[in-house]
Formats: structure tokens, C-alpha cells, sequence
């Protein structure tokens, strides 16, 4: 087997069949050995009936795996342990990709001897963004695109988007799986759920290794479809909440100086960017001040999470 697609789902039986049709079209692999696997991550819908019926109908292999365990990284180190390919691949149940997607990552990997490729995450090109979405903000949409050329990437500073990423089997007999404390849980909608970025710990821990070959390939391109309550407030503060959260609650730094179990050195950050989001609300607007307001909500969520971790006792 060349290549496995793993597609983690969980409770979107009615976006698959999009996603899988898209898939379908793949050209430029017909003397490609490849599969799509879907790993259900404890859906409470139809998915596991929806992958049956796809199975059934399109011209391409696709396998069905199902994870109890709920989370994000837990679904894909099952897809990284269940598939069968020399490469494989992460795809989100919500992400439509170009018909040459395939071809261009396989192409990728094989010529550069390649870790991990990513490509371009555009979005939906039909979805219309609110006014208080600049384009500084398109990448907590998924969005990521380094240009027209080819590169090597560092895996710190710039690092395949989980979106769009694809590894060789060798990279888990180097680095292991995903860290399962990390990434999205269920449908992310609220604190506690949503996380992005769950790859960047994996990237990381790859660049740490000896000779990291980590490439970026702008013909590689899928589009990520937007659902309507990624475009509310709600979702992008809740998003640097969780980030925040998370960030200070598995810190394992020894502070000498803490207030609640809240490091001292946090309370003047959270003040000042407070009193910035203030300024920027009166004098510009709340569209305008709202990307201050993102931070503001990442600092509460540190302390929110240095908070937690004192009162659960963690050393």
C-alpha cells in the first residue's frame, strides 16, 4: 500500500459524502495503491451507516475504524496505528480537496525523501467572512498558504496545518503518535473542547530529531469548508480561552512568585492587554478592537489554567 487517507469524524455523517466524493476525483494516481480510512470518533450519528453506504457506491477503497476514546489526537494516532501506507495523510471531515491533491503530496514525498509534507489550506471560496475577520485572522479558519514555491520547512516556525499534512511510517518509529492531552475534543464548540493546533507539539518534537525533512508543497491544495458557528465571536474567543487554558495548565515551570497559583508576572500582561482592547474599543470600534479582545481571552485562560493546576494539586 502507497498511501492511506485518514479523515478523523466525529458526529458530521451529512459532510462525508462531500468530502469522500472530492476524494474520488483524485487524478494523476492511477498507478497509485491507496485507501481512505474513517475513523469515527465515538459519533453518536449515522457515520459508521454513512461510510458503509460510501464504501458501497464510490470507486475508490475506504475502511471504517472506530475510537472510543474521545479527542482529536486519540483518533489519529488509531488511523496512524490502523492504516496500511508507506505514507499517510490527515484530512478533516470538513476540508474539499483539488483533484491533483493526491498526486502532488505523493510526488512530495517520494522526491524529497520527505518526513511530512503540508500544502495549502484555502477556504471555502464561497463562504462570505464578517467585517471584524481580518485577514491576520484567516489562519484560526484553517487557513495557510507560503506562496507559489516549493520549500524546506523549519517544523517550528512554519509547519504543515492539520488540515493538510501527510507523513512518512517512518516518522513514528522516530517521534511516536500525537500527544492525546492536546487537541480538539468532540465537536469543539465550547471550553474544554475546542483546541487548535494539536500538530504543532508533533511538529516540534520532529524538528527535534536529527536531519528533519519537513516540506511545504503549494500544489497540494484543499479547501476547508467553514461552518456557520466558526464565524460567531464566541468561537474564536472560546478558542484563545482553551488555548490559554491549556497552555498554563500543563506548564510545569516552578514559579517562585504566585498569586492563586497564578504566576505574578501574568497579572500586569492580562492589565495591559485589557487596557489596550479598551482604547482600541473607543477610539476604533468593536470590529476593530475585537483581535485585542482574542488576546485578552488567552490571558484569562492562562490564569484560569494556573488556577486549575494549583487546585488539582499538580507539582
Amino acid at each position: 500500500m502507497d498511501f492511506t487517507v485518514i479523515i478523523c469524524t466525529y458526529n458530521r455523517s451529512r459532510g462525508l459524502p462531500a468530502c469522500i466524493r472530492k476524494l474520488a476525483e483524485q487524478r494523476g494516481v492511477e498507478n497509485l495503491d491507496w485507501e481512505v480510512l474513517i475513523v469515527d470518533n465515538n459519533s453518536s450519528d449515522d457515520t459508521r451507516l454513512t461510510v458503509e453506504r460510501l464504501a458501497a457506491e464510490e470507486p475508490i477503497k475506504i475502511r471504517y475504524a472506530f475510537d472510543s476514546q474521545q479527542g482529536l489526537n486519540y483518533a489519529r494516532n488509531h488511523g496512524m496505528q490502523a492504516s496500511d501506507g508507506k505514507y499517510f495523510c490527515y484530512v478533516d471531515d470538513d476540508i474539499l480537496v483539488d483533484p491533483h491533491w493526491l498526486a502532488s503530496l505523493y510526488s512530495a514525498l517520494e522526491t524529497n525523501d520527505a518526513d511530512a509534507v503540508g500544502g495549502r489550506i484555502h477556504l471555502d471560496p464561497g463562504i462570505r467572512l464578517p467585517a471584524w475577520i481580518n485577514e491576520d485572522m484567516r489562519g484560526f479558519l484553517g487557513f495557510q498558504d507560503y506562496g507559489d514555491s516549493p520549500f524546506r520547512m523549519d517544523g517550528v516556525e512554519r509547519y504543515p496545518h492539520g488540515g493538510n499534512m501527510s507523513f512518512n511510517r517512518r516518522v513514528v518509529d522516530k517521534i511516536g503518535g500525537f500527544n492525546p492531552n492536546l487537541g480538539r475534543k468532540g465537536e469543539g464548540r465550547k471550553r474544554g473542547e475546542l483546541f487548535k493546533g494539536a500538530e504543532t507539539d508533533y511538529f516540534h518534537r520532529l524538528a527535534a530529531t536529527a536531519d528533519a525533512r519537513i516540506f511545504y508543497e503549494p500544489r497540494s491544495i484543499v479547501y476547508h469548508q467553514i461552518l456557520p458557528h466558526q464565524l460567531e465571536r464566541k468561537y474564536f474567543l472560546t478558542l484563545h480561552f482553551n488555548a490559554g487554558f491549556q497552555k498554563a495548565f500543563y506548564d510545569t515551570t516552578e514559579f517562585s512568585r504566585h498569586f492563586m497559583g497564578v504566576p505574578l508576572f501574568l497579572y500586569p500582561q492580562f492589565m495591559r492587554a485589557t487596557g489596550s482592547y479598551l482604547g482600541l474599543l473607543f477610539s476604533r470600534g468593536h470590529n476593530k478592537a475585537f483581535r485585542q479582545l482574542m488576546t485578552v481571552s488567552h490571558f484569562v485562560g492562562m490564569m484560569m489554567g494556573y488556577r486549575k493546576r494549583q487546585k488539582e494539586g499538580i507539582a
